[in-house]
């Protein structure tokens, strides 16, 4: 049960002391409207005597959060040490851990049988930035850690003794969503990324991990884009939509996010009211002052700078900075598409004239001016030869690419592998699974190097990196949400669920076999779960149950020697294109479609 439960609020105030004794009755504090959060009793998995005196617990994985301790014994001022740790070496906690991995120690004095939390000391460096999301100060300090050493302890502690008060957004629901496939591997990281995107809405704002609790328009579209995918809530993602507007940050394509965030948004919600009162302040995201006569946007010297491509700056692939570069113009192709969404739906159908207009000037200017025809491949940018991966990826994810130059494309990202970082993964695997890549796709997330989320599995995390490997990233931390990108991926491309209309009155099914033999799952939406099976060996066979109110478009694989479709064991019509057959109607309710 949750011990407190008060709505997230944003002033900058002050935490309250390390260690709090802990009384029964709690006072309410009204807090402004955003996501809540709560504080949730998890038990220890295990304890175990370490040291003479020292008592190692563990509680199965990392979760930011702090101690409860209840002793059972009349100990007057007895102070016991208590070491938090993330990190594990050896068989004790790691006390000097890499980056901004955490370890803190702080003292507690026992009072009697009196309950007491124990916190460390407040990080400066992430409750005193201005732009630090905090935490209720109720909750007292929060900070990510799987183990406690506790020194001093009278007597044996028993799990009666200990308990962590976990800090999770209140309306996390665990069985919102499921993934399973012929993969043990790829379950593992499913699993390991749902949980990174239910650790890490700790804040009630999602923010970039426990180094700065700063929220970045990046991190949250693909925070965003998870959530949806493992629990459904869409309060957090707007929370954060409206901090951002109020605190933006540098990254020239960040500004691009906030686009995607309110398309996003719509897609899920098909609520204009919420989208209206914030257009006019979208249309500020778009870079159209930077704009030339063709539609590409130029970078100044001065805005130079803060074109991301990637991050961190290891991760470019030695991409080649160019005032009209390529990632920058994808992005804002994307965004021009987006917004003239967003325009024709609030019945502003100048403004989306204006944007596909704009787009359609643009896109020929960027295929004929970034587009090397001799290597089929995207340069850096204007006056560039050099082909990094991000200047193809993300073509690739945003549909920029001609039809006819895709597949060769999404084989050269698929043979040069992942030479980006844990976020632009996100894109990259994107536009593999779109491009009948699935195969690559998940090789490339299970691949037996440091530069997968195998990887990160077999180092023990149990909340993804911020890079993928601390080689790569010195003061990376360990609980970064952006790198769950799988969250979202294996939902939408593996079982292949995607809303198909705003609202999902309307979704598409197209599932993505690749190597898997199996899998099946369940995805929320607003109208209720689809419930989704599906086998693949000489047939391909898909279990769909639909949610009232939904209908959907179904592709399924064509295998080289399948020649009808199926549904409810008899015929059904549906046309072949490339390597999917289609059915030529929307199915609802609960149906069995096979190939075959």
């Amino acid at each position: 049960m949750p011990l407190y439960s008060p709505r997230r609020r944003f002033a900058n105030t002050r935490p309250l002391a390390a260690v709090i004794a802990v009384g029964w009755l709690w006072l309410a504090v009204p807090f402004a409207s955003a996501a809540p959060v709560h504080l949730f009793d998890e038990p220890p998995v295990q304890i175990t005597t370490v040291a003479p005196g020292v008592v190692l617990v563990d509680f199965g994985r990392v979760a930011f959060g702090n101690l409860q301790l209840i002793p059972s014994v009349n100990a007057a001022d007895q102070t016991v040490t208590v070491h938090f740790g993330e990190a594990f070496a050896g068989e004790r906690i790691d006390r000097k851990p890499p980056g901004s991995v955490r370890y803190a120690k702080a003292a507690a004095v026992l009072k009697g049988r009196q309950p007491l939390v124990v916190a460390p000391t407040p990080d400066a460096r992430n409750t005193e930035q201005p732009k630090a999301v905090l935490t209720p100060p109720e909750f007292g300090v929060v900070l990510p850690f799987r183990w406690v050493e506790i020194e001093g302890w009278p007597g044996d502690l028993r799990p009666e003794n200990i308990k962590r008060r976990a800090s999770f957004a209140s309306s996390w629901d665990d069985d919102a969503a499921a993934f399973h496939s012929s993969d043990e591997c790829l379950n593992r990281i499913w699993e390991l990324c749902r949980y990174s995107i239910k650790a890490t809405t700790f804040a009630g704002i999602y923010v970039d991990g426990d180094r700065e609790r700063i929220a970045y328009e990046g991190d949250a579209y693909l925070n965003q884009i998870s959530q949806y995918y493992t629990d459904g809530d869409v309060q957090m993602a707007r929370d954060s939509f409206d901090r951002l507007m109020k605190y933006p940050t540098w990254p020239t394509e960040w500004a691009a996010h906030m686009i995607f965030m309110a398309h996003a948004d719509w897609m899920r919600t098909g609520d204009t009211r919420w989208l209206a009162a914030r257009y006019a302040a979208l249309k500020t995201k778009l870079h159209l002052g930077n704009a030339r006569a063709d539609g590409l946007i130029v970078s100044s010297e001065k805005t130079l700078k803060n074109d991301l491509v990637d991050w961190p700056t290891g991760e470019r692939d030695g991409f080649d900075f160019k005032p009209v570069n390529t990632v920058m113009n994808a992005f804002h192709l994307r965004s021009l598409g987006y917004m003239s969404d967003l325009a024709r739906a609030l019945k502003k159908d100048a403004d989306a004239a204006d944007y596909s207009a704009r787009e359609v000037a643009a896109r020929a200017a960027f295929q004929q001016c970034l587009f090397d025809p001799a290597r089929g491949l995207y340069r850096d940018g204007e006056g560039s030869d050099h082909v990094s991966l991000h200047a193809n990826l993300f073509p690739l994810a945003f549909g920029l690419v001609p039809p006819e130059n895709r597949a060769k494309l999404a084989q050269w990202l698929g043979d040069r592998g992942m030479a980006c970082s844990v976020y632009a993964a996100q894109y990259l695997l994107e536009g593999l699974f779109e491009n009948d890549g699935a195969g690559k796709a998940l090789a490339l997330m299970m691949a037996p190097n440091d530069r997968s989320w195998k990887h990160m599995l077999d180092s023990g995390t149990t909340i993804t990196w911020e890079a993928w490997d601390q080689s790569y990233k010195k003061n990376q931390d360990w609980n970064h949400a952006w790198g769950a990108a799988p969250a979202n991926l294996l939902p939408r491309f593996v079982l292949g669920v995607q809303a198909l209309a705003p609202g999902w009155n309307r979704a598409s099914i197209r599932p993505n076999p690749g190597t898997l033999k199996n899998a099946d799952g369940k995805v929320p939406t607003p109208r209720g779960p689809v419930f989704v099976r599906w086998e693949s060996g000489g047939t391909f066979k898909l279990s769909l149950a639909l949610p009232p109110g939904m209908s959907a478009q179904v592709q399924l694989p064509a295998d080289k020697n399948s020649s009808r479709v199926f549904l409810g064991g008899k015929p059904v019509a549906a046309h072949r294109n490339g390597q999917w057959w289609i059915l030529d109607k929307e199915v609802t309710g609960t149906v069995v479609i096979e190939a075959r």
